[in-house]
């Protein structure tokens, strides 16, 4: 049977791929990776923090991107794990980057909710709840 060694990359569809990338490393600390390789303006921008990785897409065509809501068939959001001090942290630095968020008690999880640019949610989540 296949087993699975862990989830390598979510790719994103975004309208501006150098906003989004900003976003990624300023907001998430994510770094910017592959770059050598993948340069062309169709190839993807790979951000990544340690094993988990995102791919910023441009459009296919100038038409707006969806909205995703619960009734369509479509990405709700992507959550990113966290231990606690990284949580707590969080929470400190998006207060003062002025960026909105969301807390959830999810009694397993608490959770951060936030919008990227491109309105993809993004959830950063962490199972240490003390």
């Amino acid at each position: 049977m296949l087993h699975v060694a862990g989830l390598d990359h979510i790719a994103l569809t975004v309208k501006d791929r150098e906003r989004s990338l900003e976003w990624y490393q300023q907001v998430l600390g994510m770094k910017r990776r592959y770059q050598e390789v993948w340069s062309k303006a169709d190839d993807p921008v790979m951000v990544c923090s340690g094993d988990t990785c995102l791919a910023l897409f441009p459009p296919d065509t100038a038409d707006p991107l969806p909205t995703p809501d619960h009734n369509v068939i479509a990405m709700r959001h992507f959550a990113l794990r966290l231990d606690r001090k990284n949580f707590e942290q969080a929470q400190q630095e998006l207060r003062e980057q002025n960026i909105p968020f969301s807390f959830e008690d999810h009694t397993i999880t608490h959770s951060l909710y936030l919008f990227d640019p491109d309105g993809h949610r993004v959830e950063l989540t962490t199972y240490e709840l003390t």
